[in-house]
Protein backbone atom coordinates (compact mmCIF):
# COMPACT_ATOMS: atom_id res chain seq x y z
CA UNK A 1 0.00 0.00 0.00
CA UNK A 2 1.34 3.24 -1.31
CA UNK A 3 0.40 7.07 -0.83
CA UNK A 4 -1.87 8.57 -3.59
CA UNK A 5 -2.40 11.88 -4.55
CA UNK A 6 -5.84 11.45 -3.23
CA UNK A 7 -5.28 10.54 -0.06
CA UNK A 8 -2.67 12.47 0.17
CA UNK A 9 -4.97 15.79 0.06
CA UNK A 10 -7.56 14.13 2.00
CA UNK A 11 -4.66 13.68 5.21
CA UNK A 12 -4.05 17.30 4.41
CA UNK A 13 -7.53 18.84 4.39
CA UNK A 14 -7.51 17.61 8.39
CA UNK A 15 -4.81 19.90 9.57
CA UNK A 16 -5.68 22.84 7.38
CA UNK A 17 -8.94 22.70 9.19
CA UNK A 18 -8.17 21.75 12.64
CA UNK A 19 -4.84 23.99 12.85
CA UNK A 20 -7.21 27.32 13.28
CA UNK A 21 -9.40 25.46 15.29
CA UNK A 22 -8.77 26.23 19.29
CA UNK A 23 -11.25 24.23 21.14
CA UNK A 24 -11.58 21.21 22.33
CA UNK A 25 -7.71 22.12 23.85
CA UNK A 26 -5.54 20.07 25.86
CA UNK A 27 -2.93 23.08 27.67
CA UNK A 28 0.35 21.31 29.27
CA UNK A 29 0.38 24.56 30.99
CA UNK A 30 2.48 25.45 33.56
CA UNK A 31 1.49 29.01 35.44
CA UNK A 32 3.80 31.25 37.06
CA UNK A 33 1.47 34.01 38.04
CA UNK A 34 -2.16 34.78 36.96
CA UNK A 35 -1.01 36.72 33.95
CA UNK A 36 -0.42 33.30 32.60
CA UNK A 37 -3.92 32.59 32.62
CA UNK A 38 -4.48 32.44 28.83
CA UNK A 39 -6.29 31.12 25.89
CA UNK A 40 -4.67 28.67 23.67
CA UNK A 41 -4.28 31.39 21.01
CA UNK A 42 -2.33 33.69 23.09
CA UNK A 43 -0.03 31.24 24.36
CA UNK A 44 0.54 29.57 21.67
CA UNK A 45 -0.13 31.40 18.78
CA UNK A 46 1.40 29.20 15.74
CA UNK A 47 0.33 26.13 17.46
CA UNK A 48 -2.70 26.57 19.30
CA UNK A 49 -4.86 24.23 17.11
CA UNK A 50 -5.20 20.26 16.89
CA UNK A 51 -6.00 20.07 20.16
CA UNK A 52 -2.50 20.21 21.95
CA UNK A 53 0.82 21.88 20.62
CA UNK A 54 2.71 18.96 19.41
CA UNK A 55 0.06 17.85 16.80
CA UNK A 56 -0.19 21.56 15.81
CA UNK A 57 3.45 20.93 15.00
CA UNK A 58 3.24 18.05 13.19
CA UNK A 59 0.07 19.68 11.24
CA UNK A 60 2.26 21.85 9.75
CA UNK A 61 5.15 19.06 9.03
CA UNK A 62 2.11 17.11 7.24
CA UNK A 63 0.76 19.93 5.36
CA UNK A 64 4.40 20.42 3.50
CA UNK A 65 5.39 16.64 3.31
CA UNK A 66 2.09 16.50 1.03
CA UNK A 67 2.90 18.92 -0.92
CA UNK A 68 6.88 18.12 -1.47
CA UNK A 69 4.98 14.36 -2.39
CA UNK A 70 2.54 16.37 -4.94
CA UNK A 71 3.50 20.03 -5.38
CA UNK A 72 -0.11 20.31 -7.36
CA UNK A 73 -2.39 19.27 -4.70
CA UNK A 74 -5.91 20.90 -4.95
CA UNK A 75 -5.26 22.46 -1.49
CA UNK A 76 -1.59 24.06 -2.27
CA UNK A 77 -2.85 27.79 -2.21
CA UNK A 78 -4.83 27.01 1.19
CA UNK A 79 -1.68 25.58 2.82
CA UNK A 80 0.33 28.53 1.54
CA UNK A 81 -1.98 31.15 2.91
CA UNK A 82 -2.34 29.20 6.42
CA UNK A 83 1.64 29.67 6.37
CA UNK A 84 1.51 32.76 5.23
CA UNK A 85 -0.82 33.63 7.92
CA UNK A 86 0.75 31.94 11.25
CA UNK A 87 4.69 31.85 10.62
CA UNK A 88 5.19 35.59 11.25
CA UNK A 89 8.19 37.25 13.20
CA UNK A 90 5.83 38.17 16.10
CA UNK A 91 4.40 35.01 16.67
CA UNK A 92 7.30 33.04 16.52
CA UNK A 93 8.57 35.70 19.36
CA UNK A 94 5.73 34.86 21.52
CA UNK A 95 6.19 30.89 20.50
CA UNK A 96 10.10 31.63 22.00
CA UNK A 97 8.97 33.33 24.57
CA UNK A 98 6.82 30.39 26.04
CA UNK A 99 9.76 28.37 26.37
CA UNK A 100 12.18 30.59 27.83
CA UNK A 101 10.20 31.47 30.74
CA UNK A 102 10.56 29.94 34.39
CA UNK A 103 9.70 26.28 34.88
CA UNK A 104 9.25 25.25 31.42
CA UNK A 105 12.61 23.42 30.76
CA UNK A 106 10.29 20.20 30.48
CA UNK A 107 7.67 21.33 27.86
CA UNK A 108 7.31 18.85 25.26
CA UNK A 109 10.50 17.15 25.82
CA UNK A 110 11.35 15.68 24.05
CA UNK A 111 8.60 14.59 22.11
CA UNK A 112 7.39 18.23 20.53
CA UNK A 113 11.53 18.55 20.29
CA UNK A 114 11.79 16.10 17.38
CA UNK A 115 8.37 17.32 15.62
CA UNK A 116 9.80 21.02 15.90
CA UNK A 117 13.03 20.31 14.17
CA UNK A 118 11.10 18.12 11.38
CA UNK A 119 8.96 20.59 10.57
CA UNK A 120 12.23 23.12 10.25
CA UNK A 121 13.58 20.19 7.96
CA UNK A 122 10.59 19.85 5.89
CA UNK A 123 10.85 23.98 5.29
CA UNK A 124 14.67 23.49 4.89
CA UNK A 125 13.95 21.11 1.86
CA UNK A 126 10.28 22.12 0.72
CA UNK A 127 10.62 23.78 -3.00
CA UNK A 128 8.19 26.20 -2.47
CA UNK A 129 9.54 29.69 -3.56
CA UNK A 130 8.22 30.78 0.26
CA UNK A 131 9.73 28.21 2.31
CA UNK A 132 13.34 30.02 3.09
CA UNK A 133 11.20 32.91 4.18
CA UNK A 134 9.36 30.36 6.41
CA UNK A 135 12.17 28.50 7.65
CA UNK A 136 14.30 31.44 7.87
CA UNK A 137 10.85 32.80 10.57
CA UNK A 138 11.05 29.80 12.72
CA UNK A 139 14.85 29.53 13.00
CA UNK A 140 14.60 31.57 16.43
CA UNK A 141 12.60 28.92 17.83
CA UNK A 142 14.18 25.98 15.66
CA UNK A 143 17.78 26.87 17.39
CA UNK A 144 16.06 27.18 20.95
CA UNK A 145 14.67 23.72 20.72
CA UNK A 146 17.73 22.05 18.91
CA UNK A 147 19.73 23.85 22.15
CA UNK A 148 18.22 22.10 24.19
CA UNK A 149 17.87 18.68 22.77
CA UNK A 150 21.47 19.09 23.47
CA UNK A 151 21.63 20.21 26.84
CA UNK A 152 18.67 17.26 27.57
CA UNK A 153 20.80 14.22 25.93
CA UNK A 154 23.93 15.91 28.07
CA UNK A 155 22.06 15.29 31.33
CA UNK A 156 19.73 11.78 30.63
CA UNK A 157 21.09 9.17 32.41
CA UNK A 158 18.94 7.03 31.13
CA UNK A 159 16.66 6.05 27.86
CA UNK A 160 12.77 6.80 28.28
CA UNK A 161 11.53 3.77 26.62
CA UNK A 162 7.52 4.41 27.18
CA UNK A 163 5.18 4.18 24.31
CA UNK A 164 3.96 7.42 24.68
CA UNK A 165 5.39 11.36 24.12
CA UNK A 166 8.55 10.50 26.41
CA UNK A 167 10.13 8.06 24.40
CA UNK A 168 13.49 9.24 23.94
CA UNK A 169 14.17 7.11 20.28
CA UNK A 170 11.21 8.64 18.17
CA UNK A 171 12.42 12.03 19.62
CA UNK A 172 16.19 11.20 18.32
CA UNK A 173 14.70 9.51 15.10
CA UNK A 174 13.70 13.07 13.99
CA UNK A 175 16.16 15.11 15.87
CA UNK A 176 18.80 13.05 14.01
CA UNK A 177 17.16 14.02 10.27
CA UNK A 178 17.47 17.01 10.83
CA UNK A 179 20.20 17.20 11.70
CA UNK A 180 22.02 15.69 9.24
CA UNK A 181 19.83 17.42 6.61
CA UNK A 182 21.08 21.26 8.09
CA UNK A 183 24.56 19.71 7.90
CA UNK A 184 24.39 20.23 12.14
CA UNK A 185 27.72 18.05 13.31
CA UNK A 186 27.14 18.93 16.86
CA UNK A 187 23.18 18.08 17.08
CA UNK A 188 23.92 14.78 14.99
CA UNK A 189 27.30 13.75 17.62
CA UNK A 190 25.05 14.49 20.36
CA UNK A 191 22.20 12.55 19.28
CA UNK A 192 24.78 9.52 17.70
CA UNK A 193 26.51 9.74 21.09
CA UNK A 194 23.53 9.60 23.22
CA UNK A 195 21.76 6.56 21.07
CA UNK A 196 24.91 4.48 21.61
CA UNK A 197 24.96 4.75 25.04
CA UNK A 198 21.58 3.79 25.92
CA UNK A 199 20.53 1.21 22.68
CA UNK A 200 23.55 -0.37 21.26
CA UNK A 201 24.17 -3.20 24.03
CA UNK A 202 20.57 -3.93 24.00
CA UNK A 203 19.64 -7.48 23.37
CA UNK A 204 16.48 -9.84 23.41
CA UNK A 205 14.05 -7.04 24.19
CA UNK A 206 11.03 -8.21 25.69
CA UNK A 207 8.31 -7.30 22.90
CA UNK A 208 6.29 -9.49 23.77
CA UNK A 209 4.60 -7.58 26.92
CA UNK A 210 3.99 -4.54 23.86
CA UNK A 211 1.52 -2.89 23.44
CA UNK A 212 0.53 -1.11 26.53
CA UNK A 213 -3.26 -0.43 26.65
CA UNK A 214 -2.38 3.95 25.34
CA UNK A 215 0.57 3.38 23.43
CA UNK A 216 0.97 5.04 20.03
CA UNK A 217 4.56 4.06 19.48
CA UNK A 218 6.22 0.54 19.93
CA UNK A 219 9.24 1.11 22.12
CA UNK A 220 10.58 -2.33 20.51
CA UNK A 221 10.65 -0.82 16.84
CA UNK A 222 11.08 2.88 17.59
CA UNK A 223 14.92 1.42 18.85
CA UNK A 224 15.71 -0.77 16.25
CA UNK A 225 14.71 2.23 13.79
CA UNK A 226 16.87 4.65 15.13
CA UNK A 227 19.55 2.31 15.52
CA UNK A 228 19.00 1.57 11.55
CA UNK A 229 20.26 5.09 10.99
CA UNK A 230 23.56 4.92 12.81
CA UNK A 231 24.32 1.40 13.13
CA UNK A 232 27.50 0.20 11.72
CA UNK A 233 26.54 -3.23 11.39
CA UNK A 234 22.46 -3.23 11.83
CA UNK A 235 21.85 -6.51 11.01
CA UNK A 236 24.15 -8.01 13.58
CA UNK A 237 22.65 -5.34 16.30
CA UNK A 238 18.94 -6.06 15.24
CA UNK A 239 19.20 -10.06 15.15
CA UNK A 240 20.46 -9.67 18.94
CA UNK A 241 17.98 -6.98 20.20
CA UNK A 242 14.70 -8.91 18.20
CA UNK A 243 16.10 -12.36 17.81
CA UNK A 244 13.13 -14.10 17.29
CA UNK A 245 10.54 -10.96 15.83
CA UNK A 246 8.77 -13.30 13.38
CA UNK A 247 7.37 -14.92 16.36
CA UNK A 248 6.30 -12.52 18.83
CA UNK A 249 2.70 -12.16 17.85
CA UNK A 250 1.81 -9.39 19.82
CA UNK A 251 4.23 -7.31 18.29
CA UNK A 252 3.66 -8.91 14.57
CA UNK A 253 0.01 -8.19 14.30
CA UNK A 254 -2.11 -5.31 14.87
CA UNK A 255 -3.55 -3.86 17.71
CA UNK A 256 -7.55 -3.94 18.24
CA UNK A 257 -8.83 -0.73 18.98
CA UNK A 258 -11.91 -1.70 20.71
CA UNK A 259 -13.32 2.51 20.95
CA UNK A 260 -11.97 5.01 18.27
CA UNK A 261 -13.63 7.78 20.41
CA UNK A 262 -11.60 7.55 23.44
CA UNK A 263 -8.78 9.49 23.06
CA UNK A 264 -6.38 7.58 24.61
CA UNK A 265 -7.50 4.34 22.89
CA UNK A 266 -7.90 5.63 19.82
CA UNK A 267 -3.77 5.88 20.22
CA UNK A 268 -3.60 2.35 19.66
CA UNK A 269 -4.45 3.04 15.67
CA UNK A 270 -1.68 5.46 16.38
CA UNK A 271 0.57 2.51 16.97
CA UNK A 272 -0.73 0.54 14.45
CA UNK A 273 0.40 3.10 11.30
CA UNK A 274 3.53 4.00 13.37
CA UNK A 275 4.38 0.33 13.60
CA UNK A 276 3.87 -0.13 9.70
CA UNK A 277 6.66 2.89 9.48
CA UNK A 278 9.02 1.46 11.45
CA UNK A 279 9.21 -2.11 10.10
CA UNK A 280 9.14 -0.53 6.47
CA UNK A 281 12.37 1.62 7.22
CA UNK A 282 13.97 -1.36 9.14
CA UNK A 283 13.01 -4.24 6.65
CA UNK A 284 14.65 -1.49 3.94
CA UNK A 285 17.97 -1.88 6.15
CA UNK A 286 18.43 -5.47 6.57
CA UNK A 287 19.80 -7.82 3.23
CA UNK A 288 17.36 -9.06 1.09
CA UNK A 289 18.07 -12.44 2.48
CA UNK A 290 17.78 -11.87 5.77
CA UNK A 291 15.40 -14.01 7.87
CA UNK A 292 13.15 -11.32 8.69
CA UNK A 293 12.74 -8.94 5.75
CA UNK A 294 9.55 -10.70 4.41
CA UNK A 295 7.56 -11.56 8.03
CA UNK A 296 8.08 -7.76 8.65
CA UNK A 297 6.97 -6.41 4.80
CA UNK A 298 3.67 -9.16 5.97
CA UNK A 299 3.35 -7.50 9.25
CA UNK A 300 3.46 -3.86 7.37
CA UNK A 301 0.45 -4.69 5.53
CA UNK A 302 -1.44 -6.31 8.06
CA UNK A 303 -0.94 -2.73 10.21
CA UNK A 304 -1.83 -0.62 7.58
CA UNK A 305 -4.61 -2.97 6.69
CA UNK A 306 -6.36 -2.19 10.38
CA UNK A 307 -5.93 1.75 10.45
CA UNK A 308 -5.62 3.91 7.73
CA UNK A 309 -9.00 3.60 6.74
CA UNK A 310 -9.86 4.55 10.53
CA UNK A 311 -8.51 7.76 9.76
CA UNK A 312 -9.68 10.76 7.05
CA UNK A 313 -13.13 10.95 8.99
CA UNK A 314 -12.04 9.76 12.76
CA UNK A 315 -13.52 11.20 15.30
CA UNK A 316 -11.07 14.34 16.71
CA UNK A 317 -10.04 11.81 19.02
CA UNK A 318 -7.78 10.42 16.44
CA UNK A 319 -8.41 12.67 13.58
CA UNK A 320 -6.74 15.81 15.04
CA UNK A 321 -3.14 13.76 14.41
CA UNK A 322 -3.42 10.75 13.09
CA UNK A 323 -2.99 11.73 9.31
CA UNK A 324 0.59 12.45 10.54
CA UNK A 325 1.34 8.92 11.12
CA UNK A 326 -0.66 7.73 8.08
CA UNK A 327 1.56 9.54 6.06
CA UNK A 328 4.69 8.55 7.72
CA UNK A 329 3.12 5.12 7.31
CA UNK A 330 2.60 5.13 3.68
CA UNK A 331 5.21 6.77 1.90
Amino acid sequence: MELTQHQADAFARMPLTYLRQEYPNHIMHLLNDDGDVLPPRELHPIFYGCFDWHSAVHGYWLLLRCLRLYPELPCREEIIALFDEHLTDEKVAKELAYFTAPFRASFERPYGYGWLLALAQELQQSTLPQAERWYQTLQPLTLDIRHRLVDYLSKLTYPIRVGTHYNTAFALALGLDYARAVNDDTLEHAILDASTRFYLADTHYPAHYEPGGDEYISGALTEALLMSKMAEDFPAWFDAFLPEIASVSALMHPAEVSDRTDPKIAHLDGLNLSRAWCMKHIARALPENHRARQALRDAVARHLSASVEHVVGSHYSGGHWLASFALLALE
